[in-house]
């Protein structure tokens, strides 16, 4: 490997998941913010759960709403 072209490795990387640590990892950064992890993900815990951080639903319900499908002509 050449040297000084590799980024720096932490051992003890703090991974947090709704501002709670929940795990320590290796990674290229001290410390990470996850959306969602084992301990929160339904296929892991058996319990559905919903996800939407980037207001995807909101968006396909408003843009559905009302009219839309009424409209279309087949």
């Amino acid at each position: 490997m050449k040297d000084k072209i590799h980024p720096q490795y932490h051992h003890d990387c703090k991974v947090f998941y709704r501002g709670e640590h929940v795990m320590t990892v290796g990674a290229t950064v001290p410390e990470m913010s996850v959306e969602i992890w084992s301990g929160s993900h339904p296929f892991f815990t058996g319990k559905s759960s919903f996800v939407d951080t980037a207001g995807r639903v909101e968006k396909f319900q408003k843009k559905f709403a009302g009219n839309y499908f009424k409209n279309k002509k087949k």
